[in-house]
Protein backbone atom coordinates (compact mmCIF):
# COMPACT_ATOMS: atom_id res chain seq x y z
CA UNK A 1 0.00 0.00 0.00
CA UNK A 2 2.93 2.38 0.99
CA UNK A 3 4.76 1.82 -2.53
CA UNK A 4 1.14 2.37 -4.13
CA UNK A 5 0.62 5.92 -2.80
CA UNK A 6 4.62 6.60 -3.37
CA UNK A 7 4.03 5.81 -7.47
CA UNK A 8 0.50 8.46 -6.97
CA UNK A 9 2.71 11.16 -5.59
CA UNK A 10 5.32 10.47 -7.92
CA UNK A 11 2.63 11.09 -10.52
CA UNK A 12 1.04 13.95 -9.19
CA UNK A 13 4.68 15.55 -8.66
CA UNK A 14 5.41 14.70 -12.37
CA UNK A 15 1.93 16.32 -13.53
CA UNK A 16 2.40 19.35 -11.30
CA UNK A 17 6.02 19.59 -13.15
CA UNK A 18 5.13 19.26 -16.47
CA UNK A 19 2.13 21.72 -16.02
CA UNK A 20 4.31 24.15 -14.87
CA UNK A 21 7.00 23.71 -16.99
CA UNK A 22 4.42 24.14 -19.70
CA UNK A 23 2.58 27.15 -18.37
CA UNK A 24 6.09 28.59 -17.81
CA UNK A 25 7.06 27.92 -21.39
CA UNK A 26 3.39 29.01 -22.73
CA UNK A 27 3.55 32.56 -20.74
CA UNK A 28 7.14 33.03 -22.29
CA UNK A 29 5.73 32.86 -25.47
CA UNK A 30 2.92 34.80 -25.32
CA UNK A 31 5.23 37.79 -23.68
CA UNK A 32 8.13 37.68 -26.05
CA UNK A 33 8.10 39.63 -28.86
CA UNK A 34 6.76 38.85 -31.77
CA UNK A 35 8.17 38.12 -35.73
CA UNK A 36 6.63 41.43 -36.71
CA UNK A 37 9.66 43.15 -38.83
CA UNK A 38 7.79 46.79 -38.70
CA UNK A 39 4.58 48.51 -37.87
CA UNK A 40 2.01 47.64 -39.98
CA UNK A 41 -2.11 47.43 -40.68
CA UNK A 42 -4.17 44.59 -40.26
CA UNK A 43 -7.96 44.37 -40.85
CA UNK A 44 -10.05 41.58 -38.55
CA UNK A 45 -12.83 40.94 -40.95
CA UNK A 46 -16.42 40.70 -39.42
CA UNK A 47 -17.41 37.84 -38.00
CA UNK A 48 -13.92 36.23 -37.90
CA UNK A 49 -13.48 33.13 -35.12
CA UNK A 50 -10.15 32.73 -33.12
CA UNK A 51 -9.51 30.21 -35.55
CA UNK A 52 -9.74 32.14 -38.70
CA UNK A 53 -7.96 35.28 -36.53
CA UNK A 54 -5.30 33.45 -35.51
CA UNK A 55 -4.43 32.13 -39.25
CA UNK A 56 -4.57 35.45 -40.69
CA UNK A 57 -2.31 36.88 -38.24
CA UNK A 58 -0.10 34.25 -38.96
CA UNK A 59 -0.14 34.66 -42.88
CA UNK A 60 0.41 38.78 -41.83
CA UNK A 61 3.43 37.66 -40.41
CA UNK A 62 2.47 39.19 -36.45
CA UNK A 63 2.59 35.73 -34.91
CA UNK A 64 4.59 32.44 -35.14
CA UNK A 65 2.00 30.59 -33.02
CA UNK A 66 -1.48 30.33 -34.05
CA UNK A 67 -2.78 27.80 -32.17
CA UNK A 68 -1.38 29.58 -28.79
CA UNK A 69 -3.45 32.77 -29.39
CA UNK A 70 -6.45 30.45 -29.74
CA UNK A 71 -4.99 29.08 -26.49
CA UNK A 72 -4.74 32.50 -25.16
CA UNK A 73 -8.47 33.75 -26.44
CA UNK A 74 -9.47 30.40 -24.11
CA UNK A 75 -7.84 31.35 -20.76
CA UNK A 76 -7.69 34.96 -20.71
CA UNK A 77 -8.69 36.02 -17.25
CA UNK A 78 -10.71 38.72 -18.46
CA UNK A 79 -12.17 37.71 -21.56
CA UNK A 80 -13.84 40.56 -24.21
CA UNK A 81 -14.67 40.31 -27.77
CA UNK A 82 -12.64 41.05 -30.48
CA UNK A 83 -14.11 43.91 -32.65
CA UNK A 84 -13.77 43.60 -36.29
CA UNK A 85 -11.23 46.53 -38.29
CA UNK A 86 -8.57 47.82 -39.30
CA UNK A 87 -5.68 48.28 -36.50
CA UNK A 88 -2.04 49.45 -36.05
CA UNK A 89 0.13 46.71 -34.87
CA UNK A 90 3.51 47.95 -33.52
CA UNK A 91 6.83 45.85 -34.02
CA UNK A 92 7.75 42.86 -32.63
CA UNK A 93 4.68 43.14 -30.30
CA UNK A 94 4.12 40.14 -27.95
CA UNK A 95 0.62 38.22 -28.48
CA UNK A 96 -1.24 38.73 -25.09
CA UNK A 97 -0.21 42.66 -26.23
CA UNK A 98 -1.72 42.13 -29.34
CA UNK A 99 -4.97 40.10 -27.94
CA UNK A 100 -5.48 43.67 -25.54
CA UNK A 101 -4.77 45.63 -28.69
CA UNK A 102 -7.05 44.07 -30.28
CA UNK A 103 -9.93 43.90 -27.36
CA UNK A 104 -9.65 47.46 -26.92
CA UNK A 105 -11.40 48.63 -30.52
CA UNK A 106 -8.52 51.49 -30.75
CA UNK A 107 -8.98 51.55 -34.57
CA UNK A 108 -6.88 53.28 -37.14
CA UNK A 109 -8.20 56.36 -37.82
CA UNK A 110 -8.76 57.53 -41.61
CA UNK A 111 -8.90 60.82 -42.32
CA UNK A 112 -11.12 62.82 -45.35
CA UNK A 113 -10.74 66.33 -45.78
CA UNK A 114 -13.99 68.42 -47.46
CA UNK A 115 -12.37 71.61 -48.65
CA UNK A 116 -14.31 74.84 -47.81
CA UNK A 117 -16.10 75.82 -51.26
CA UNK A 118 -16.94 72.23 -52.75
CA UNK A 119 -20.11 71.65 -54.28
CA UNK A 120 -22.05 68.39 -52.84
CA UNK A 121 -21.01 67.14 -56.81
CA UNK A 122 -17.72 67.07 -55.54
CA UNK A 123 -18.32 66.02 -52.04
CA UNK A 124 -20.29 62.95 -53.01
CA UNK A 125 -17.62 62.09 -55.42
CA UNK A 126 -14.53 62.14 -53.06
CA UNK A 127 -16.76 59.96 -50.92
CA UNK A 128 -17.63 57.68 -53.99
CA UNK A 129 -14.13 57.55 -54.23
CA UNK A 130 -12.61 56.83 -50.87
CA UNK A 131 -11.48 53.28 -50.63
CA UNK A 132 -11.77 52.47 -47.02
CA UNK A 133 -15.22 53.23 -47.08
CA UNK A 134 -18.28 50.64 -47.92
CA UNK A 135 -21.44 50.49 -49.27
CA UNK A 136 -23.24 52.91 -51.82
CA UNK A 137 -24.22 56.42 -51.19
CA UNK A 138 -28.19 56.47 -51.60
CA UNK A 139 -28.16 59.99 -49.63
CA UNK A 140 -30.33 62.63 -51.54
CA UNK A 141 -28.02 66.05 -50.78
CA UNK A 142 -28.76 69.25 -51.98
CA UNK A 143 -26.58 71.86 -52.36
CA UNK A 144 -25.11 73.51 -49.59
CA UNK A 145 -25.92 70.22 -46.84
CA UNK A 146 -22.43 68.94 -45.99
CA UNK A 147 -20.21 71.17 -43.60
CA UNK A 148 -16.25 71.31 -45.05
CA UNK A 149 -13.82 70.02 -42.31
CA UNK A 150 -11.65 67.15 -41.53
CA UNK A 151 -13.88 63.71 -40.84
CA UNK A 152 -11.54 60.54 -38.96
CA UNK A 153 -13.46 57.37 -40.15
CA UNK A 154 -13.14 53.95 -39.30
CA UNK A 155 -11.90 51.17 -42.19
CA UNK A 156 -15.51 50.14 -43.79
CA UNK A 157 -17.31 52.53 -42.35
CA UNK A 158 -20.15 53.65 -44.84
CA UNK A 159 -20.25 56.41 -47.06
CA UNK A 160 -23.83 56.94 -46.01
CA UNK A 161 -22.63 57.29 -42.62
CA UNK A 162 -19.92 59.72 -43.14
CA UNK A 163 -21.97 61.83 -45.41
CA UNK A 164 -24.89 62.03 -42.93
CA UNK A 165 -22.75 63.17 -40.37
CA UNK A 166 -21.02 66.29 -42.82
CA UNK A 167 -24.78 66.83 -42.73
CA UNK A 168 -25.43 66.62 -39.27
CA UNK A 169 -22.70 68.58 -38.36
CA UNK A 170 -23.43 71.46 -41.13
CA UNK A 171 -27.11 71.32 -39.56
CA UNK A 172 -25.88 72.20 -36.03
CA UNK A 173 -23.49 74.92 -37.38
CA UNK A 174 -26.16 76.60 -39.05
CA UNK A 175 -28.73 76.52 -35.92
CA UNK A 176 -25.85 77.82 -33.53
CA UNK A 177 -25.02 80.52 -35.88
CA UNK A 178 -28.95 81.48 -36.79
CA UNK A 179 -29.64 81.97 -32.85
CA UNK A 180 -26.29 84.12 -32.95
CA UNK A 181 -27.56 86.27 -36.04
CA UNK A 182 -27.10 90.37 -35.93
CA UNK A 183 -30.69 92.10 -35.65
CA UNK A 184 -32.20 93.42 -38.69
CA UNK A 185 -30.53 91.31 -41.52
CA UNK A 186 -32.75 90.41 -44.66
CA UNK A 187 -32.64 87.14 -44.50
CA UNK A 188 -36.16 85.05 -44.13
CA UNK A 189 -34.93 82.20 -43.01
CA UNK A 190 -31.54 79.92 -42.16
CA UNK A 191 -31.73 78.48 -46.23
CA UNK A 192 -31.25 81.95 -46.90
CA UNK A 193 -28.40 82.42 -45.13
CA UNK A 194 -26.69 79.27 -45.82
CA UNK A 195 -27.05 80.53 -49.44
CA UNK A 196 -25.63 84.21 -48.92
CA UNK A 197 -22.41 82.24 -46.60
CA UNK A 198 -21.99 80.19 -50.46
CA UNK A 199 -21.69 83.38 -52.32
CA UNK A 200 -19.52 84.78 -49.60
CA UNK A 201 -17.27 81.74 -49.87
CA UNK A 202 -16.93 81.70 -53.25
CA UNK A 203 -16.26 85.57 -53.35
CA UNK A 204 -13.05 85.62 -51.15
CA UNK A 205 -10.23 83.57 -49.83
CA UNK A 206 -9.13 86.31 -47.28
CA UNK A 207 -10.49 85.37 -43.89
CA UNK A 208 -10.35 89.19 -42.80
CA UNK A 209 -12.70 89.64 -45.70
CA UNK A 210 -15.76 87.57 -45.21
CA UNK A 211 -17.49 89.87 -42.98
CA UNK A 212 -16.55 92.59 -45.44
CA UNK A 213 -18.18 90.96 -48.27
CA UNK A 214 -21.09 89.44 -46.43
CA UNK A 215 -22.06 93.59 -45.91
CA UNK A 216 -22.07 94.40 -49.52
CA UNK A 217 -24.05 91.69 -50.30
CA UNK A 218 -26.70 92.77 -47.09
CA UNK A 219 -26.62 96.30 -48.31
CA UNK A 220 -27.71 95.24 -51.66
CA UNK A 221 -30.47 92.86 -50.49
CA UNK A 222 -31.61 95.90 -48.04
CA UNK A 223 -31.53 98.33 -50.86
CA UNK A 224 -33.24 95.76 -53.69
CA UNK A 225 -29.89 96.21 -55.84
CA UNK A 226 -29.03 93.33 -58.35
CA UNK A 227 -26.11 90.91 -56.44
CA UNK A 228 -24.31 90.81 -59.78
CA UNK A 229 -22.17 88.15 -58.07
CA UNK A 230 -20.12 86.07 -60.89
CA UNK A 231 -19.92 82.83 -59.30
CA UNK A 232 -23.92 82.13 -58.56
CA UNK A 233 -24.21 83.13 -62.72
CA UNK A 234 -20.93 80.10 -62.89
CA UNK A 235 -23.14 77.87 -60.84
CA UNK A 236 -26.08 78.13 -62.94
CA UNK A 237 -24.20 76.71 -65.93
CA UNK A 238 -22.15 74.33 -64.29
CA UNK A 239 -25.02 73.37 -61.23
CA UNK A 240 -21.94 72.44 -59.50
CA UNK A 241 -20.76 69.67 -61.04
CA UNK A 242 -18.53 70.37 -63.58
CA UNK A 243 -15.27 73.18 -63.44
CA UNK A 244 -15.78 76.41 -65.66
CA UNK A 245 -12.67 77.08 -66.95
CA UNK A 246 -13.23 80.34 -69.19
CA UNK A 247 -14.47 84.01 -69.02
CA UNK A 248 -18.24 84.61 -68.28
CA UNK A 249 -19.50 85.91 -71.86
CA UNK A 250 -22.24 88.36 -72.63
CA UNK A 251 -24.72 85.70 -72.98
CA UNK A 252 -23.67 84.19 -69.80
CA UNK A 253 -24.36 87.61 -68.04
CA UNK A 254 -27.95 87.87 -70.08
CA UNK A 255 -29.07 84.43 -69.38
CA UNK A 256 -32.69 83.16 -67.63
CA UNK A 257 -31.00 81.34 -64.95
CA UNK A 258 -31.95 81.93 -61.40
CA UNK A 259 -28.78 82.21 -60.37
CA UNK A 260 -27.86 84.68 -62.59
CA UNK A 261 -27.66 87.21 -60.20
CA UNK A 262 -27.09 90.17 -63.18
CA UNK A 263 -30.88 89.52 -63.71
CA UNK A 264 -32.82 88.33 -61.16
CA UNK A 265 -32.78 90.44 -57.85
CA UNK A 266 -32.60 89.12 -54.67
CA UNK A 267 -30.30 86.20 -53.78
CA UNK A 268 -30.52 83.00 -55.84
CA UNK A 269 -33.36 79.89 -55.01
CA UNK A 270 -30.41 78.03 -53.11
CA UNK A 271 -26.27 77.99 -52.10
CA UNK A 272 -23.74 77.35 -54.51
CA UNK A 273 -21.51 75.78 -52.66
CA UNK A 274 -20.92 73.85 -49.09
CA UNK A 275 -19.64 77.24 -47.30
CA UNK A 276 -17.32 77.09 -44.06
CA UNK A 277 -17.85 77.77 -40.45
CA UNK A 278 -16.09 81.13 -41.07
CA UNK A 279 -18.56 82.00 -44.03
CA UNK A 280 -21.45 81.27 -42.37
CA UNK A 281 -20.91 83.53 -38.95
CA UNK A 282 -19.94 85.94 -41.53
CA UNK A 283 -23.15 86.18 -43.37
CA UNK A 284 -25.20 86.10 -39.87
CA UNK A 285 -22.61 88.94 -38.41
CA UNK A 286 -22.06 90.99 -40.97
CA UNK A 287 -19.05 93.61 -40.98
CA UNK A 288 -20.77 97.50 -40.19
CA UNK A 289 -19.77 99.11 -43.74
CA UNK A 290 -21.90 100.78 -46.06
CA UNK A 291 -19.88 99.62 -49.11
CA UNK A 292 -21.77 98.54 -52.20
CA UNK A 293 -19.29 97.21 -54.64
CA UNK A 294 -15.91 95.60 -54.43
CA UNK A 295 -13.23 94.45 -56.94
CA UNK A 296 -9.69 92.79 -57.25
CA UNK A 297 -7.04 94.55 -55.88
CA UNK A 298 -4.29 93.01 -57.30
CA UNK A 299 -2.75 91.58 -53.93
CA UNK A 300 -4.90 88.84 -53.67
CA UNK A 301 -8.00 90.87 -51.87
CA UNK A 302 -10.44 93.00 -52.97
CA UNK A 303 -10.66 97.14 -52.80
CA UNK A 304 -14.06 98.17 -51.63
CA UNK A 305 -16.27 101.71 -51.81
CA UNK A 306 -19.26 102.77 -51.05
CA UNK A 307 -19.93 104.54 -53.99
CA UNK A 308 -20.39 104.17 -58.05
CA UNK A 309 -17.48 106.96 -58.78
CA UNK A 310 -15.07 105.43 -56.13
CA UNK A 311 -15.71 101.76 -57.37
CA UNK A 312 -15.44 103.01 -60.94
CA UNK A 313 -11.69 104.19 -59.88
CA UNK A 314 -10.56 101.06 -58.00
CA UNK A 315 -12.03 98.74 -61.35
CA UNK A 316 -9.50 101.41 -63.37
CA UNK A 317 -6.54 100.33 -61.09
CA UNK A 318 -7.30 97.24 -61.29
CA UNK A 319 -8.08 97.16 -64.93
CA UNK A 320 -4.64 98.55 -64.76
CA UNK A 321 -2.64 96.38 -62.60
CA UNK A 322 -4.07 93.40 -65.63
CA UNK A 323 -2.49 95.34 -68.73
CA UNK A 324 0.56 95.34 -67.09
CA UNK A 325 0.68 91.91 -66.51
CA UNK A 326 -0.04 90.84 -69.81
CA UNK A 327 2.80 93.31 -70.89
CA UNK A 328 5.21 91.06 -68.79
CA UNK A 329 3.90 88.37 -69.33
CA UNK A 330 4.42 88.93 -73.55
CA UNK A 331 7.68 89.78 -73.00
CA UNK A 332 8.99 86.55 -70.43
CA UNK A 333 9.22 83.22 -71.85
CA UNK A 334 6.28 80.81 -70.75
CA UNK A 335 6.89 79.34 -67.66
CA UNK A 336 3.55 79.35 -65.83
CA UNK A 337 1.42 81.60 -65.55
CA UNK A 338 0.56 84.79 -63.59
CA UNK A 339 -1.26 85.06 -59.99
CA UNK A 340 -4.73 84.83 -59.96
CA UNK A 341 -6.34 88.07 -59.70
CA UNK A 342 -9.10 86.85 -57.27
CA UNK A 343 -12.94 87.03 -57.86
CA UNK A 344 -14.65 89.42 -60.08
CA UNK A 345 -16.78 91.97 -57.64
CA UNK A 346 -20.37 93.37 -58.26
CA UNK A 347 -20.96 95.88 -60.68
CA UNK A 348 -22.62 99.00 -60.84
Amino acid sequence: MLSYFRWVLFFVALFVTLMGGALWLGNRILTEPGPLAATKNVVIPRGAGPQTMAKLLNEEGVLNHPRLFRVALMIDPTPKPIKAGEYEVPAHVSMWSLLELLQSGKQVQRRLTVVEGMTTAEVVELVRKTEALSGEITLDLKEGDLLPETYFFAREDTRDGLLMRMKEAMDKTLDEAWRKRAAGLPLANRREALTLASIVEKETAVPAERARVAAVYINRLRRRMKLESDPTTIYGITLGKAPFNRELTRADLQSNSPYNTYVVTGLPPGPICNPGRASILAALNPARDRALFFVADGQGGHAFANTLAEHNRNVERWRQIQRERAEQQSTQPAAGGTPSPGRPAPRP
